[in-house]
């Protein structure tokens, strides 16, 4: 914490000097005594700094909660009955953080989150503006649409033009051409202050400038930071009326300020960590802890209620903070600024104060943030666009709700929509409709779960795959339920409902299994088998592999196969058919020997696979980076090793032919050997093999040439012969 003094010392001050106008403002404009908003400040930077985890947040007495502070006063009478209910919601916040309630924070939609940034960023900027100009008439911290007075944030910017001071015009357009230029300066003579600090004592000097020359701009009293002094202690500290505490209306509004106060601080957190550099994250439940026990300090010592800040906390970022004790150090400063340095905090012009929290403004609002946020859709765009728009026109909570709101509709859109996948595939036994629900199945999805199953046609197929849910409302596993047991009967739909917890009322269930019956084998074409195995290998590259159910297939293969083609491949790990081609036991007759070479055996092997048990499609099949190939190419005849590379060498020398010389280390004149070697296999079985010819000749059965590459695992028939 104290590694990083430099930055955070000068940070520090700035938010210090933005702080105290803003904690008095909130006083007044709560009808609480002026030096309770300073209290809370102090206790908010000090004690809450030192027990909060963030490294960036600052918290204090907030605006929007002032609306809430004004009805609480007025409703239990008095402002030390008022302490007592912020004294106990202090310990409700605490209870909260211990029972983990800061979880709540995960679940707010990010868009909502950057929408607040970019809604505080635009009322900073039409807020402050009248204070750059001078027409100082509402508090600093004056957030509200519509005021007081009967004006609202626009009406006042053209009120401005009535009332403006050139004094003020003057100091602000200087301390903005000087943060600007201070900022994007590569040479910085004084680079330990940040420039709103420089700002602040430029604002001072000219001032004091038009008041020694030209009186006409000099800026008066009420367009300065007005600091009251302190007559005596008993009209600063004030102590909670702790015999009202069986009072309903006291546990009320404590109940209501807790929850008020809980939610701006998760909110407000979950903002600050998105625009801190370093993106540190802080617990929640630690945060609401520490806001619990800064609360109840404040309550007990007659401040107002605090939750953490965006304003000040965006300052703080901007101005260089790198770990709490600027925090810290803004509440040191605000504990004795009124009692020491009072006179000399009066002499700052409100208009400086104000181009620093425009400049912050224009920062929380850029201009690539909506673009950003805009080329994510228009679901994105909505909920960002409505909470601006809501929080600009209400206050902070109500324009999250909002924009909450909004973005839970196209949440439920979504579920609606496209909850999960529905894939239709065709494997050996026809068609068969894969339905796989996602990780999450809540009652949101329960509409269009029950829609899509119960479009499923009659004497239809239908896996439904529940392997990838954690969770699965008892709302949808009923509808699953009433699908199995009645509408599945009465369609004749055969259902496969797999993955399904052992803890669900509901239980697994297979009635149907990729198993090919003699007649069904028959009936297929080599066409039709390689499309099979084509789609097989789309699904492996894709990784969605069809439900094997290998120990229903073991029953059904127990008394006969009916593969529906035989490969010939080689001995390498890598290639193992089955799986290249998604296909399930008793599909595929796999015969394997290095290279993919064809001797006597091979050639009985695969006229048996044909003549007796039924195959029409035989797949020769090469790889890429083959064992087998390499020890030709380098001409390994040691032992019986010998039979295998000698019978390789044969499309070596053919490619010799073709590319010369032979380069061992080149990729594609390997895999050149390796495609000439799987032709002359081919050529070798049908030369050898006059049933095998006589068959491929009349049609019955076919003999095509596959390449599979080991580093995309997709497999390539780049010839068929016929």
């Amino acid at each position: 914490m104290f590694s990083k003094l430099k930055q955070d010392i000068p940070s520090g001050l700035v938010v210090f000097l933005v702080a105290l106008p803003l904690c008095l403002g909130v006083a007044l404009a709560s009808g609480a005594p002026l030096l309770s908003g300073v209290i809370s400040g102090v206790i908010g930077g000090i004690v809450v700094g030192i027990l909060s985890h963030s490294n960036t947040s600052v918290s204090g007495p907030a605006a929007g909660l002032v609306t809430l502070v004004l009805a609480a006063i007025a409703g239990l009478g008095e402002y030390r009955t008022f302490l007592l209910a912020v004294f106990l919601a202090g310990f409700i916040q605490i209870i909260i953080g211990f029972l983990r309630g800061g979880f709540i924070a995960n679940y707010i939609p990010s868009n909502v989150i950057q929408g607040l940034l970019a809604s505080i960023g635009i009322i900073l900027i039409l807020k402050q503006i009248p204070h750059a100009v001078g027409f100082d008439v509402d508090p600093e911290e004056d957030f509200i649409f519509f005021q007081k007075d009967g004006e609202n944030t626009f009406s006042e910017l053209f009120n401005i033009i009535k009332y403006f001071s050139w004094g003020a015009v003057i100091i602000a357009i200087s301390s903005l051409s000087l943060i600007i230029g201070y900022d994007k300066s590569k040479w910085k003579l004084l680079k330990f202050l940040p420039s709103p600090v420089l700002v602040i004592l430029l604002g001072i000097l000219l001032n004091t400038v038009f008041q020694n020359y030209i009186p006409q701009w000099y800026l008066s009293q009420k367009h300065l930071v007005s600091i009251p002094s302190i007559k005596n202690w008993e009209s600063v500290f004030f102590f909670p009326n702790f015999s009202a505490i069986l009072n309903t209306k006291v546990w009320y509004f404590a109940i209501t300020i807790a929850a008020f106060a809980t939610l701006e601080t998760l909110l407000n957190l979950d903002a600050v960590e998105r625009i801190d550099p370093h993106k540190r994250l802080a617990s929640p439940n630690r945060e609401l802890v520490a806001q619990g026990i800064g609360n109840s300090l404040s309550g007990l010592i007659g401040g107002l209620p605090i939750t953490s800040v965006i304003v000040r906390s965006s300052v703080n970022i901007y101005a260089g903070a790198e770990s709490k004790f600027s925090t810290i150090f803004h509440g040191i400063l605000l504990s004795i600024s009124v009692v020491f340095f009072g006179s000399f905090l009066n002499l700052i012009p409100l208009s400086s104060l104000a181009v620093i929290l425009i400049v912050t403004g224009f920062k929380l609002t850029k201009l690539n943030l909506y673009q950003s946020i805009y080329k994510k859709g228009i679901y994105q765009f909505l909920p960002f666009i409505a909470t601006i728009i809501a929080i600009i026109f209400t206050d902070l909570l109500t324009g999250v709700l909002i924009g909450l709101s909004i973005s839970f509709i196209f949440i439920l859109k979504n579920n609606y929509k496209n909850p999960f996948s529905v894939e239709t595939e065709t494997l050996n036994i026809g068609e068969t409709v894969r339905i796989e629900l996602p990780n999450q199945v809540s009652f949101l999805n329960k509409a269009s779960i029950k829609d899509t199953l119960w479009a499923i046609p009659e004497n239809s197929k239908l896996i439904v795959d529940a392997s990838n849910c954690n969770f699965i409302d008892h709302d949808i596993l009923e509808v699953l339920e009433e699908f199995k047991t009645v509408v599945s009967i009465e369609k004749k739909i055969q259902l496969n409902l797999i993955g399904l917890k052992d803890s669900y009322e509901l239980s697994d269930q297979v009635q149907f299994v990729n198993i090919l019956d003699k007649e069904a084998q028959q009936k297929l074409t080599p066409d039709e088998i390689l499309d099979f195995l084509k789609r097989g290998n789309e699904r492996f590259v894709k990784g969605k592999w069809s439900e094997k159910y290998f120990k229903h297939q073991v029953n059904a293969t127990a008394f006969g196969q009916n593969p529906i083609a035989v490969v010939l491949s080689c001995i390498d790990s890598r290639t193992s058919p089955e799986i290249i081609f998604d296909a399930g036991l008793g599909d595929i007759i796999s015969i394997r020997i290095a290279g993919n070479i064809v001797n006597e055996e091979i050639l009985g092997s695969l006229e048996l696979s044909c003549a007796k048990i039924g195959t029409k499609l035989i797949v020769v099949l090469g790889h890429s980076n083959c064992g087998a190939v390499s020890s030709a190419l380098y001409a390994l005849r040691e032992g019986n090793i010998a039979s295998i590379t000698n019978k390789i060498q044969k499309a070596i020398d053919e490619s010799e032919k073709i590319i010369h010389p032979i380069q061992k280390e080149n990729e594609h004149i390997f895999n050149h050997v390796v495609k000439a070697n799987v032709k002359n296999s081919i050529h070798e079985i049908l030369s050898h093999s006059s049933f095998l010819s006589e068959k491929v000749e009349s049609k019955e059965i076919k003999i095509v040439s596959g390449f599979y590459d080991t580093s995309s695992g997709e497999v390539q028939f780049f010839e068929t012969i016929e």
